[in-house]
């Protein structure tokens, strides 16, 4: 059974999309240690990347291209200083030269050396990529990958090692997950705590899920702190800041997120003001993810902006919470992101939207339903419910850009999970006709018989009824 920890749903990356930039990323950098690992770095002489299928169809707007220079120059996503991404990415197009690995300087043309092959598609997956190296003595090597969503790679003909260590609580469906709660009489934050332990020591899980959480506050914070338009041609513009703006007005005075998070305690909390702030913390973070921005992946990049836009408004609006709130607001959210992804799929270029901000609406509606005082099956009925409003919900970007109808998009997630959450606390499960793993299902069915054409190939709905200058994008 596929074990996938809290912090492979929850990953700290670079925007605008896990799949078609942190995946492609990642591939590149594993390739580069590849070739490292065997001693053949030094004796590179030519390097050619090439995309096939969704990778290549969007893979300009996503920002592909740009993903994998970072990553054959050796940089890691978690790490690199995001206004340095430019600069790094200028001067390889404009000299024609990459560093491997940061030291390694070898020709690299990206306009010839990252092949698009738009009209081909790998048969394991539509986001296929192909890492080839050439050598001095006239020999070569090859890696193909796949980027199956959420920044999760695997590559061709290669079983994903499993973790070796035993957990105690193997779950593969919402069912296991609510046995357990059952059998053990424990909650659903520990008996995914429990197995956390399995791979890290409890301060560890403390540490890197409040890391987690910061970076998530800190992205909030900066989207609603930058004005102007966002990159890619489209020239849409930046609203969280303007909304930010309006919502607290000129009076308070703040110097960092965890002030800002305070004013933005003591504003007023009536129905249309809290509405709006939901709606301005989705948008800031999805705004910076859209201008390579750090995010936390949740579970995608494309879906960022949901999973902390309810977690913002719990803290902000709901009570006065603690640190453990949040990290069992993460804990629940980040186990239904992985019952999805064992279930179904978190791949928009295999599933639609519907398995980006529908698994992220489900997580939300999840975190906030237990934080509220839920129980595990009124949490696992509010997973159910946001994602049954979700079901069918495709994957069309305009442009290839992760910016319309994406953006908006996270928050309808923010508020769906928030309305699914209220409906199950006042609800029965009892009387509940869907369950879970059925609406996973069903999810599945749906993904496989959509048409491929609004699986973020940008062939299909907005992206080909929306007119746009392509060619500045």
């Amino acid at each position: 059974m596929e074990q996938i920890s809290v912090f492979d749903i929850f990953k700290i990356g670079i925007g605008p999309s896990s799949s078609h930039t942190m995946g492609p990323w990642k591939a590149a950098l594993t390739f580069i240690h590849e070739l490292d690992s065997q001693a053949k770095l030094p004796q590179v002489v030519r390097i050619q990347v090439d995309l096939f299928g969704s990778l290549a169809k969007t893979g300009h707007g996503h920002g592909t291209d740009w993903a994998i220079l970072l990553g054959l120059s050796g940089y890691d996503p978690v790490t690199i200083e995001e206004n340095s991404i430019q600069e790094i990415i200028h001067e390889i197009q404009s000299t024609h030269k990459i560093l491997l690995k940061d030291s390694i300087e070898l020709f690299f043309n990206p306009e010839t050396d990252i092949v698009f092959n738009y009209k081909t598609s790998l048969p394991f997956h539509p986001n296929g990529m192909r890492c080839t190296a050439w050598f001095e003595d006239h020999g070569q090597y090859a890696s193909t990958f796949f980027s199956i969503g959420g920044g999760f790679i695997i590559k061709e003909h290669e079983v994903p090692v499993a973790f070796q260590k035993q957990i105690p609580y193997p779950i593969h469906t919402s069912a296991d997950l609510e046995y357990y709660c059952t059998s053990q009489g424990k909650s659903i934050d520990t008996i995914v705590w429990e197995n956390e332990l399995t791979w890290r020591s409890a301060g560890d899980i403390k540490k890197d899920l409040l890391q987690i959480y910061r970076t998530m506050l800190r992205c909030a914070y900066q989207g609603c702190h930058t004005e102007g338009r966002l990159p890619g041609g489209l020239h849409v513009s930046r609203r969280a800041a303007p909304m930010n703006k309006n919502l607290l007005g000129n009076g308070p005075q703040y110097h960092n997120a965890f002030e800002w998070l305070a004013e933005i305690k003591k504003s007023n909390h009536d129905f249309q003001s809290v509405n709006k702030w939901i709606s301005c913390f989705a948008l800031a973070i999805n705004e910076v993810n859209a201008s390579f921005g750090r995010v936390v992946t949740a579970p995608t990049n494309g879906a960022a902006g949901v999973v902390p836009a309810v977690l913002l408004y719990f803290l902000c609006f709901c009570k006065n919470a603690e640190e453990s709130d949040i990290i069992r607001f993460l804990l629940t959210a980040g186990e239904l992101g992985s019952i999805f992804k064992k279930g179904a799929t978190i791949s928009a270029a295999m599933g639609g939207c519907q398995a980006e901000i529908g698994v992220s609406s489900a997580m939300a509606a999840a975190g906030l339903t237990l934080c509220l005082g839920g129980d595990t099956r009124q949490v696992l009925m509010a997973a159910e419910i946001a994602m049954e409003h979700h079901l069918g919900l495709t994957c069309d970007p305009i442009a290839g850009l992760v910016q319309i109808p994406c953006i908006e998009r996270n928050t309808m997630g923010a508020i769906k999970a928030i309305t699914a959450a209220h409906i199950a606390l006042e609800s029965n499960p009892d009387f509940a006709k869907v369950s879970l793993d059925g609406v996973i299902k069903t999810m599945w069915q749906t993904a496989l018989d959509m048409n491929h054409k609004y699986k973020e190939t940008s062939e299909g709905g907005l992206a080909i009824n929306i007119p746009v200058n392509l060619s500045e994008c």
